[in-house]
Protein backbone atom coordinates (compact mmCIF):
# COMPACT_ATOMS: atom_id res chain seq x y z
CA UNK A 1 0.00 0.00 0.00
CA UNK A 2 1.26 3.18 -0.76
CA UNK A 3 2.06 6.45 0.94
CA UNK A 4 -0.90 8.23 -0.56
CA UNK A 5 -3.33 5.33 -0.48
CA UNK A 6 -2.87 4.81 3.24
CA UNK A 7 -3.51 8.82 4.05
CA UNK A 8 -6.81 8.89 1.93
CA UNK A 9 -7.89 5.80 3.76
CA UNK A 10 -6.97 6.81 7.00
CA UNK A 11 -9.76 9.00 7.57
CA UNK A 12 -12.58 6.03 8.00
CA UNK A 13 -10.51 5.03 10.64
CA UNK A 14 -10.69 7.96 12.91
CA UNK A 15 -13.59 7.24 16.17
CA UNK A 16 -16.15 9.97 17.37
CA UNK A 17 -16.74 9.78 21.16
CA UNK A 18 -19.51 10.98 22.58
CA UNK A 19 -17.87 12.56 25.73
CA UNK A 20 -18.68 15.11 28.65
CA UNK A 21 -16.67 17.12 27.21
CA UNK A 22 -16.74 16.64 23.19
CA UNK A 23 -13.50 17.11 21.62
CA UNK A 24 -15.42 15.93 18.30
CA UNK A 25 -12.90 13.78 18.01
CA UNK A 26 -14.31 12.15 14.57
CA UNK A 27 -12.91 13.72 11.50
CA UNK A 28 -14.73 14.59 8.52
CA UNK A 29 -14.67 12.32 5.05
CA UNK A 30 -15.20 15.53 3.08
CA UNK A 31 -12.18 16.57 1.39
CA UNK A 32 -11.76 20.03 -0.12
CA UNK A 33 -10.73 18.83 -3.90
CA UNK A 34 -8.22 22.04 -4.31
CA UNK A 35 -6.38 21.22 -1.29
CA UNK A 36 -6.65 17.46 -1.71
CA UNK A 37 -4.86 18.49 -5.60
CA UNK A 38 -2.59 20.68 -3.49
CA UNK A 39 -1.06 18.00 -1.50
CA UNK A 40 -0.39 15.44 -4.05
CA UNK A 41 1.38 18.07 -5.72
CA UNK A 42 3.63 19.01 -3.01
CA UNK A 43 4.02 15.09 -1.69
CA UNK A 44 5.28 14.56 -5.58
CA UNK A 45 7.04 17.58 -5.61
CA UNK A 46 9.10 16.39 -2.35
CA UNK A 47 9.42 12.49 -3.78
CA UNK A 48 11.10 13.82 -6.58
CA UNK A 49 14.11 15.10 -4.89
CA UNK A 50 17.12 12.96 -5.61
CA UNK A 51 20.79 12.47 -5.42
CA UNK A 52 22.78 11.21 -8.76
CA UNK A 53 25.69 9.77 -9.35
CA UNK A 54 26.71 12.25 -12.27
CA UNK A 55 26.07 15.11 -10.30
CA UNK A 56 28.00 14.43 -7.40
CA UNK A 57 31.90 14.05 -6.00
CA UNK A 58 32.24 10.24 -4.96
CA UNK A 59 34.81 8.96 -2.42
CA UNK A 60 38.52 8.04 -4.96
CA UNK A 61 38.85 4.42 -4.67
CA UNK A 62 42.18 5.36 -2.46
CA UNK A 63 40.41 6.47 0.56
CA UNK A 64 37.94 4.06 0.71
CA UNK A 65 40.89 1.29 0.42
CA UNK A 66 42.36 3.32 3.17
CA UNK A 67 39.11 3.21 5.22
CA UNK A 68 39.07 -0.69 5.00
CA UNK A 69 42.05 -1.19 5.99
CA UNK A 70 42.03 0.62 9.36
CA UNK A 71 38.46 -0.05 10.09
CA UNK A 72 39.06 -2.17 12.80
CA UNK A 73 40.54 1.01 14.69
CA UNK A 74 38.31 3.36 13.45
CA UNK A 75 36.28 4.58 16.65
CA UNK A 76 32.91 6.05 16.78
CA UNK A 77 32.80 7.41 20.57
CA UNK A 78 35.81 10.03 21.08
CA UNK A 79 37.65 10.99 24.58
CA UNK A 80 35.13 13.01 25.56
CA UNK A 81 32.73 10.07 25.50
CA UNK A 82 30.82 12.05 21.90
CA UNK A 83 29.66 9.93 19.53
CA UNK A 84 31.73 10.71 16.04
CA UNK A 85 30.59 10.24 12.44
CA UNK A 86 33.19 7.76 10.98
CA UNK A 87 33.26 9.18 7.69
CA UNK A 88 33.07 12.78 8.81
CA UNK A 89 36.26 13.96 7.15
CA UNK A 90 35.35 12.63 3.82
CA UNK A 91 34.51 15.68 1.67
CA UNK A 92 32.51 13.68 -0.74
CA UNK A 93 28.83 12.61 -0.73
CA UNK A 94 28.60 9.28 -1.96
CA UNK A 95 30.98 6.28 -1.91
CA UNK A 96 32.79 5.15 -5.76
CA UNK A 97 30.94 2.17 -5.45
CA UNK A 98 29.19 -0.34 -2.79
CA UNK A 99 31.35 -0.04 0.45
CA UNK A 100 32.95 -3.14 1.68
CA UNK A 101 31.16 -4.78 4.63
CA UNK A 102 33.35 -3.54 7.05
CA UNK A 103 32.36 0.08 6.45
CA UNK A 104 29.21 -1.24 6.95
CA UNK A 105 29.17 -2.56 9.90
CA UNK A 106 30.19 0.98 11.17
CA UNK A 107 27.61 2.41 10.06
CA UNK A 108 24.94 -0.02 11.55
CA UNK A 109 27.26 -0.10 15.03
CA UNK A 110 27.03 4.50 14.44
CA UNK A 111 22.99 3.62 14.77
CA UNK A 112 23.16 1.26 17.46
CA UNK A 113 25.18 3.79 19.64
CA UNK A 114 22.94 6.94 18.62
CA UNK A 115 20.07 4.49 19.21
CA UNK A 116 21.33 3.37 22.68
CA UNK A 117 21.93 7.26 23.98
CA UNK A 118 18.91 8.96 22.22
CA UNK A 119 16.39 6.42 23.14
CA UNK A 120 15.86 4.69 26.19
CA UNK A 121 11.96 3.73 25.95
CA UNK A 122 12.44 2.33 22.30
CA UNK A 123 16.08 0.70 22.35
CA UNK A 124 14.42 -1.55 25.38
CA UNK A 125 11.54 -2.36 23.11
CA UNK A 126 14.01 -4.41 20.85
CA UNK A 127 17.10 -5.01 22.29
CA UNK A 128 15.98 -8.73 22.35
CA UNK A 129 14.85 -8.54 18.81
CA UNK A 130 17.55 -10.89 16.68
CA UNK A 131 21.02 -9.18 15.84
CA UNK A 132 19.75 -8.62 11.98
CA UNK A 133 16.44 -7.04 13.45
CA UNK A 134 17.43 -5.39 16.00
CA UNK A 135 20.54 -3.11 13.76
CA UNK A 136 18.05 -3.00 11.22
CA UNK A 137 15.23 -0.63 13.85
CA UNK A 138 18.67 1.17 15.07
CA UNK A 139 18.95 2.42 10.97
CA UNK A 140 15.33 3.09 11.25
CA UNK A 141 15.08 4.81 14.66
CA UNK A 142 18.77 7.29 13.45
CA UNK A 143 16.72 8.38 10.49
CA UNK A 144 13.76 9.58 12.59
CA UNK A 145 16.12 11.23 15.13
CA UNK A 146 18.48 12.23 12.61
CA UNK A 147 15.28 14.28 10.93
CA UNK A 148 13.65 15.52 14.49
CA UNK A 149 16.78 17.29 15.73
CA UNK A 150 17.04 18.88 12.21
CA UNK A 151 13.68 20.34 12.77
CA UNK A 152 13.07 20.35 16.14
CA UNK A 153 17.00 20.94 17.73
CA UNK A 154 20.28 22.32 16.98
CA UNK A 155 21.82 19.19 15.23
CA UNK A 156 23.91 20.78 12.13
CA UNK A 157 23.78 18.05 9.50
CA UNK A 158 26.51 17.59 7.04
CA UNK A 159 26.36 17.04 3.05
CA UNK A 160 29.68 17.31 1.82
CA UNK A 161 30.12 19.80 -1.27
CA UNK A 162 27.12 21.50 -0.54
CA UNK A 163 26.77 25.35 -0.35
CA UNK A 164 25.23 25.71 2.10
CA UNK A 165 21.97 27.79 1.98
CA UNK A 166 22.34 29.77 -0.93
CA UNK A 167 23.08 26.48 -3.13
CA UNK A 168 21.21 26.45 -6.06
CA UNK A 169 19.27 23.38 -5.72
CA UNK A 170 18.78 24.02 -2.55
CA UNK A 171 16.99 27.62 -2.85
CA UNK A 172 15.19 26.27 -5.44
CA UNK A 173 13.43 23.16 -4.08
CA UNK A 174 12.71 26.07 -1.36
CA UNK A 175 10.81 28.50 -3.33
CA UNK A 176 8.88 25.86 -4.99
CA UNK A 177 7.81 24.49 -1.65
CA UNK A 178 6.92 27.78 -0.35
CA UNK A 179 4.36 28.42 -3.63
CA UNK A 180 2.99 24.99 -3.89
CA UNK A 181 1.73 25.54 -0.24
CA UNK A 182 1.95 29.28 0.28
CA UNK A 183 2.79 29.40 3.89
CA UNK A 184 5.24 31.82 5.60
CA UNK A 185 7.54 30.15 8.03
CA UNK A 186 6.94 30.49 11.86
CA UNK A 187 10.43 30.48 12.53
CA UNK A 188 13.13 33.48 12.21
CA UNK A 189 14.56 33.60 8.89
CA UNK A 190 18.10 32.79 9.48
CA UNK A 191 16.96 29.59 11.45
CA UNK A 192 14.39 28.83 9.08
CA UNK A 193 16.50 28.76 5.92
CA UNK A 194 19.51 26.94 8.06
CA UNK A 195 16.67 23.85 8.55
CA UNK A 196 14.61 23.70 5.26
CA UNK A 197 17.78 24.13 3.80
CA UNK A 198 18.94 21.14 5.95
CA UNK A 199 15.76 18.83 5.50
CA UNK A 200 16.28 19.27 1.41
CA UNK A 201 19.73 17.76 1.65
CA UNK A 202 18.55 15.39 3.95
CA UNK A 203 15.73 14.46 1.36
CA UNK A 204 18.70 14.20 -1.23
CA UNK A 205 20.57 11.61 1.43
CA UNK A 206 17.18 9.37 1.74
CA UNK A 207 17.26 9.43 -1.92
CA UNK A 208 20.40 7.40 -2.38
CA UNK A 209 18.65 4.75 0.27
CA UNK A 210 16.75 3.75 -3.57
CA UNK A 211 19.24 4.46 -6.24
CA UNK A 212 23.01 2.94 -7.10
CA UNK A 213 24.65 5.23 -5.48
CA UNK A 214 25.10 4.92 -1.52
CA UNK A 215 25.37 7.99 1.00
CA UNK A 216 29.18 8.61 2.65
CA UNK A 217 26.34 9.37 5.71
CA UNK A 218 26.51 6.53 8.01
CA UNK A 219 23.05 6.60 8.62
CA UNK A 220 22.19 6.41 5.02
CA UNK A 221 24.43 3.49 4.66
CA UNK A 222 22.72 1.74 7.29
CA UNK A 223 19.60 2.39 6.34
CA UNK A 224 19.81 1.78 2.51
CA UNK A 225 20.72 -2.25 3.76
CA UNK A 226 18.14 -1.81 5.93
CA UNK A 227 15.17 -0.98 3.34
CA UNK A 228 16.61 -3.41 0.73
CA UNK A 229 16.72 -6.15 2.94
CA UNK A 230 13.05 -5.76 4.12
CA UNK A 231 11.37 -3.61 1.22
CA UNK A 232 10.79 -0.87 3.19
CA UNK A 233 9.08 1.88 0.63
CA UNK A 234 10.67 5.02 0.37
CA UNK A 235 7.40 6.82 0.70
CA UNK A 236 6.65 6.50 5.08
CA UNK A 237 10.15 7.93 5.16
CA UNK A 238 9.49 10.70 2.60
CA UNK A 239 6.48 11.39 4.66
CA UNK A 240 7.91 11.48 8.27
CA UNK A 241 10.40 14.60 6.69
CA UNK A 242 7.67 16.55 5.15
CA UNK A 243 6.28 16.09 8.62
CA UNK A 244 9.45 17.53 10.13
CA UNK A 245 9.27 20.25 7.35
CA UNK A 246 5.35 21.18 8.56
CA UNK A 247 6.97 21.77 11.63
CA UNK A 248 8.69 24.37 10.02
CA UNK A 249 5.30 26.62 9.09
CA UNK A 250 2.66 25.14 11.45
CA UNK A 251 2.62 25.77 15.70
CA UNK A 252 -1.11 25.61 15.91
CA UNK A 253 -3.56 22.73 14.85
CA UNK A 254 -7.04 24.28 14.86
CA UNK A 255 -9.16 20.91 14.32
CA UNK A 256 -8.35 16.89 15.21
CA UNK A 257 -8.30 16.41 11.73
CA UNK A 258 -5.21 18.49 11.28
CA UNK A 259 -3.89 16.91 14.04
CA UNK A 260 -4.21 13.64 12.74
CA UNK A 261 -2.67 13.84 9.43
CA UNK A 262 0.39 15.83 11.84
CA UNK A 263 0.59 12.77 13.80
CA UNK A 264 0.09 10.36 10.76
CA UNK A 265 3.33 11.83 9.59
CA UNK A 266 5.61 11.70 12.20
CA UNK A 267 4.77 9.03 13.93
CA UNK A 268 1.82 6.67 12.10
CA UNK A 269 5.23 6.09 9.53
CA UNK A 270 7.28 4.97 12.16
CA UNK A 271 4.98 2.18 12.47
CA UNK A 272 4.88 1.38 8.75
CA UNK A 273 8.67 0.92 8.73
CA UNK A 274 9.16 -1.26 11.94
CA UNK A 275 6.43 -3.49 10.66
CA UNK A 276 8.21 -4.56 7.31
CA UNK A 277 11.03 -5.52 9.96
CA UNK A 278 8.70 -7.53 12.11
CA UNK A 279 7.40 -9.18 9.01
CA UNK A 280 3.78 -10.08 8.60
CA UNK A 281 1.96 -11.25 6.07
CA UNK A 282 -1.96 -9.64 6.20
CA UNK A 283 -2.48 -6.28 5.12
CA UNK A 284 -4.37 -5.13 8.46
CA UNK A 285 -1.35 -4.96 10.14
CA UNK A 286 -0.66 -1.35 7.80
CA UNK A 287 -3.96 -0.29 9.40
CA UNK A 288 -3.35 -1.23 12.81
CA UNK A 289 0.34 -0.11 12.64
CA UNK A 290 -0.95 3.29 11.73
CA UNK A 291 -3.30 3.83 14.70
CA UNK A 292 0.13 2.30 17.21
CA UNK A 293 1.71 5.25 15.72
CA UNK A 294 -1.63 7.74 16.41
CA UNK A 295 -1.55 7.18 19.71
CA UNK A 296 1.69 6.81 20.77
CA UNK A 297 1.99 10.66 19.17
CA UNK A 298 -1.15 11.59 21.14
CA UNK A 299 0.20 10.17 23.85
CA UNK A 300 3.68 12.68 23.47
CA UNK A 301 1.05 15.88 22.49
CA UNK A 302 -0.41 15.58 25.82
CA UNK A 303 3.00 14.44 27.96
CA UNK A 304 4.85 17.52 26.11
CA UNK A 305 2.01 20.70 26.68
CA UNK A 306 4.57 22.51 28.94
CA UNK A 307 7.83 22.23 26.85
CA UNK A 308 5.76 22.96 23.66
CA UNK A 309 4.17 26.02 24.88
CA UNK A 310 7.66 27.31 25.57
CA UNK A 311 8.25 26.67 22.31
CA UNK A 312 5.51 29.09 21.44
CA UNK A 313 4.05 25.55 20.01
CA UNK A 314 0.37 24.05 20.74
CA UNK A 315 -0.66 20.85 19.43
CA UNK A 316 -4.19 20.18 21.21
CA UNK A 317 -6.51 21.09 18.54
CA UNK A 318 -7.79 24.70 19.36
CA UNK A 319 -11.23 24.32 18.69
CA UNK A 320 -11.64 21.51 21.18
CA UNK A 321 -9.79 23.97 24.14
CA UNK A 322 -12.13 26.58 22.88
CA UNK A 323 -15.51 24.40 23.63
CA UNK A 324 -14.21 23.43 26.70
CA UNK A 325 -13.45 26.61 28.19
CA UNK A 326 -9.64 26.23 28.22
CA UNK A 327 -7.67 29.23 27.09
CA UNK A 328 -4.06 28.99 25.42
CA UNK A 329 -2.55 31.57 27.93
CA UNK A 330 -3.12 29.02 30.37
CA UNK A 331 -1.17 26.03 29.28
CA UNK A 332 1.65 27.36 31.13
CA UNK A 333 0.67 25.14 34.17
CA UNK A 334 -2.19 27.49 35.43
CA UNK A 335 -4.54 25.43 33.49
CA UNK A 336 -4.50 22.95 35.91
CA UNK A 337 -6.50 25.13 38.18
CA UNK A 338 -9.18 25.11 35.09
CA UNK A 339 -11.75 22.66 36.49
CA UNK A 340 -12.76 21.64 33.02
CA UNK A 341 -8.61 20.41 32.25
CA UNK A 342 -9.12 17.35 34.20
CA UNK A 343 -12.20 16.12 32.66
CA UNK A 344 -10.65 17.31 28.99
CA UNK A 345 -7.61 15.27 29.71
CA UNK A 346 -9.60 12.02 30.66
CA UNK A 347 -11.50 12.12 27.61
CA UNK A 348 -8.46 12.93 25.80
CA UNK A 349 -7.16 9.97 26.93
CA UNK A 350 -9.71 8.02 26.48
CA UNK A 351 -9.92 8.87 22.69
CA UNK A 352 -6.38 8.27 22.45
CA UNK A 353 -6.91 4.75 23.83
CA UNK A 354 -9.43 3.74 20.90
CA UNK A 355 -6.01 4.06 18.94
CA UNK A 356 -3.90 1.61 21.32
CA UNK A 357 -6.90 -0.89 21.15
CA UNK A 358 -6.54 -0.58 17.58
CA UNK A 359 -2.56 -1.17 17.77
CA UNK A 360 -2.94 -4.07 20.36
CA UNK A 361 -4.72 -5.86 17.20
CA UNK A 362 -1.32 -5.83 15.20
CA UNK A 363 0.52 -7.78 17.76
CA UNK A 364 -1.40 -11.56 16.62
CA UNK A 365 -0.60 -10.75 13.23
CA UNK A 366 3.38 -10.47 13.64
CA UNK A 367 5.74 -13.43 13.97
CA UNK A 368 6.04 -14.36 17.42
CA UNK A 369 9.86 -13.49 17.42
CA UNK A 370 9.43 -10.25 17.24
CA UNK A 371 5.73 -9.10 18.26
CA UNK A 372 7.81 -8.21 21.92
CA UNK A 373 8.95 -5.18 20.09
CA UNK A 374 5.83 -3.26 19.16
CA UNK A 375 4.29 -4.46 22.62
CA UNK A 376 7.10 -3.34 24.77
CA UNK A 377 6.48 0.07 23.06
CA UNK A 378 2.56 0.11 23.76
CA UNK A 379 3.08 -0.67 27.29
CA UNK A 380 5.97 1.90 27.92
CA UNK A 381 3.34 4.43 26.30
CA UNK A 382 0.28 3.11 27.88
CA UNK A 383 2.39 3.32 31.40
CA UNK A 384 3.17 6.92 30.81
CA UNK A 385 -0.61 8.09 30.06
CA UNK A 386 -2.17 6.33 32.93
CA UNK A 387 0.77 8.28 35.04
CA UNK A 388 -0.32 11.39 33.55
CA UNK A 389 -3.87 10.82 34.63
CA UNK A 390 -3.08 9.37 37.79
CA UNK A 391 -1.75 13.08 38.32
CA UNK A 392 -4.97 14.77 37.26
CA UNK A 393 -3.17 16.30 34.14
CA UNK A 394 0.05 17.93 35.57
CA UNK A 395 2.23 17.63 33.33
CA UNK A 396 3.42 20.91 34.05
CA UNK A 397 4.90 20.12 37.58
CA UNK A 398 8.00 17.43 36.46
CA UNK A 399 8.04 15.62 33.15
CA UNK A 400 5.90 12.51 33.07
CA UNK A 401 8.27 9.69 32.39
CA UNK A 402 9.73 6.11 33.20
CA UNK A 403 12.10 5.14 35.35
CA UNK A 404 15.02 2.50 34.04
CA UNK A 405 13.26 0.11 36.60
CA UNK A 406 9.94 0.97 35.00
CA UNK A 407 11.25 0.33 31.62
CA UNK A 408 13.04 -3.16 32.17
CA UNK A 409 10.63 -4.42 34.24
CA UNK A 410 7.74 -3.71 31.91
CA UNK A 411 10.05 -4.65 29.06
CA UNK A 412 10.87 -8.11 30.85
CA UNK A 413 7.19 -8.90 31.29
CA UNK A 414 5.80 -8.10 27.65
CA UNK A 415 9.35 -10.69 26.51
CA UNK A 416 8.50 -13.67 28.83
CA UNK A 417 4.55 -12.92 27.57
CA UNK A 418 5.10 -13.11 23.81
CA UNK A 419 7.92 -15.21 23.85
CA UNK A 420 7.72 -17.74 26.20
CA UNK A 421 4.28 -17.80 27.94
CA UNK A 422 1.66 -20.71 26.66
CA UNK A 423 -1.26 -19.69 24.98
CA UNK A 424 -3.64 -21.20 27.94
CA UNK A 425 -2.13 -18.95 30.59
CA UNK A 426 -3.53 -15.62 28.44
CA UNK A 427 -6.51 -15.58 30.35
CA UNK A 428 -4.31 -15.52 33.77
CA UNK A 429 -2.32 -12.84 32.00
CA UNK A 430 -5.28 -10.78 31.73
CA UNK A 431 -6.76 -10.74 34.67
CA UNK A 432 -3.34 -9.68 36.40
CA UNK A 433 -3.27 -6.98 34.41
CA UNK A 434 -6.82 -5.55 34.85
CA UNK A 435 -5.71 -5.29 38.43
CA UNK A 436 -2.52 -3.62 37.20
CA UNK A 437 -0.07 -6.01 38.10
CA UNK A 438 0.83 -6.77 34.87
CA UNK A 439 0.68 -4.53 31.29
CA UNK A 440 -1.91 -5.15 29.70
CA UNK A 441 -0.64 -5.62 26.31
Amino acid sequence: MSGQDITSDMLERRKPLDLLFPLEGGASRQVDEDSNTQVTALDRFRAAVNLTKDAVKAVSLTAMEALREGAALIGIVGEQNELIDPFVHLDAPIWARDPPIELMRLAYAYCEELTMREAGNFYHSFKYLPDEQRQAMCAVYAFCRRADDIADGDWQDHFPGSQGEMDPEAVAYREKLESLQNKDTILQEDMYLQKITQLFFFRKKLSTCYTEVSSTDPVFLALKDTVTRYGIPRSVFDDLITGMEEDLYNNRYRTFDELYLYCYRVASVVGLMCIEIYGYDDPRAQKYAESWGIFMQLTNVLRDIGEDIQRDRVYLPLDELESNGIGESELGGNVVLNTTWEPYVHNYAKRARTYLEEAKKLLPLLPRRSRYSPAAMIAFYDKILRQIERQQGDVFTKRVKLNKLQKLSLAAAVYLRHRFLPGFLNPLWTGFSKLGILPDV
